[in-house]
């Protein structure tokens, strides 16, 4: 079973002066042991009954989240403090089976699809090292009582999970921030002229804002203490600073990388990077991520640009990350089917693939991306317009790999991920 991690956070109390006040300090220090616990402070939902192997998860978890909740989040009110188990960091996250035996599943610890059961039975089969964006944010505050819940039923051994920091806010989440005893401030966290771009109470966050950086940073402190190693900034060009003499991102990064050493855990750090070609920038990150641009037929093109948007110089470009406009001037490349919420998008034409040529897809995919070291994350979990058609989850607009439903593509994907 993978164990959930969830030492002290850096900021209760300096770790010096809690192993005197527990009279721990010598055993500690004798046998390299450390010990830790996590405050449970009322930062989500309520959570639910603990878990049996009879039980259902799906009694209990929320739908995936839009704008048309009211509230967003939590109870303000504090919980009482809870003890978890006494475990090892897990082992530092590989960069080569990142790329090699990488997923995309995408809200999987935040209780996306509409059956989370069928969701970690899928996972627990495959052959996934890496689940790209389990823990998600996207409108709504990662809810980690849930996340935990998950996780201790995930059987695979050296799990990687990933974090999605999203570029889109709801700004009348309510969230307990226990470092100030109150709650976050969502309107506060709003790039200028970005209120109710994804409809009303919606927002792009900047860390332009201390409200937002200060979010940010609890929100990541608090996924590593549970174990979460990699962290995805979505769309980093709407979060940092406009001006890039005043970046926020080496502050965030540092801060990130700070607690990650207290923890005695490594972790790496991505981001959408799109366009950017700024080569001291983009190695910031450990690897930038990015969509393929998929055609009906399965092919991509080679250019940097998408031509689906870029004709001549001047066009919008979406870039194409494995191009080496982008790839030689970044660590390391991560690219997956993408998806925007309308037809059209990757995982819309994915979905609506015959059964032979989606696995004939990902097969081409996975061998052409990886003989030139860019990564290719294989979709088991993913979002898709509602109205998109072909196969999809227990949700239209949801895709899974599951062979409970109708795309059935798992095997073929634990196939290719095997070899």
């Amino acid at each position: 079973m993978m164990p959930v991690y969830t030492p002290e956070r850096r900021r209760t109390f300096p770790t010096k002066i809690v192993f005197i006040l527990g009279g721990m300090s010598i055993l500690v220090l004798s046998f390299g042991s450390f010990y830790f616990y996590e405050r449970s402070v009322g930062n989500m939902a309520s959570a639910p009954p603990e878990t049996g192997p009879t039980s259902t998860l799906a009694d209990w978890v929320d739908e995936q989240p839009t704008l048309d909740d009211t509230k967003v989040g939590a109870k303000s009110d504090r919980e009482p403090e809870k003890e978890y188990p006494v475990l090892p960091p897990p082992a530092p996250p590989s960069m080569q089976k990142m790329k090699t035996k990488g997923c995309v599943a995408d809200g999987f610890l935040s209780g996306y699809g509409g059956d989370v059961e069928s969701s970690i039975d899928m996972i627990n089969r495959s052959q996934c090292y890496y689940l790209h964006r389990a823990l998600e944010t996207w409108l709504k505050p990662p809810d980690f009582a849930l996340a935990r819940k998950i996780m201790t039923r995930v059987t695979k051994p050296n799990t990687v999970y990933g974090m999605f920091i999203a570029e889109a806010l709801n700004t009348n989440a309510h969230y307990f921030y226990p470092d100030e005893q109150r709650q976050f401030d969502f309107g506060e966290m709003c790039r200028n002229g970005s209120k109710n771009y994804l409809g009303e109470r919606s927002c792009k966050p900047t860390l332009e804002q201390e409200e937002y950086r200060k979010y940010v940073t609890y929100i990541t402190d608090e996924a590593m203490n549970m174990g979460v190693q990699s962290f995805l900034f979505g769309q980093v060009f709407y979060q940092d600073s406009a001006d890039k003499e005043h970046t926020y991102i080496p502050e965030i990064i540092r801060k990130m990388r700070e607690h990650a050493e207290y923890l005695g855990l490594k972790i790496v750090i991505g981001a959408q990077t799109n366009d950017i070609t700024d080569e001291g920038y983009l190695r910031l990150f450990d690897y930038i991520e990015g969509g393929v641009g998929l055609s009906a037929e399965g092919s991509i093109e080679n250019g940097p640009c998408f031509s689906r948007w870029w004709k001549s110089p001047g066009d919008w470009c979406w870039a194409l990350l494995w191009h080496p406009q982008f790839k030689d001037k970044a660590n390391n490349v991560l690219v997956h089917l993408d998806w925007s919420g309308k037809i059209g998008d990757d995982m819309g034409v994915f979905a609506r693939m015959s059964s032979s040529t989606r696995q004939a897809t990902l097969s081409r995919l996975y061998n052409y991306f990886t003989a030139r070291d860019v990564g290719f994350l294989m979709p088991m979990l993913a979002t898709l317009q509602n109205e998109n058609g072909g196969c999809s989850g227990a949700k239209k607009r949801f895709y899974s790999a599951s062979d409970k439903y109708t795309c059935q593509d798992e095997g073929a994907i634990n196939n290719i991920l095997g070899k």
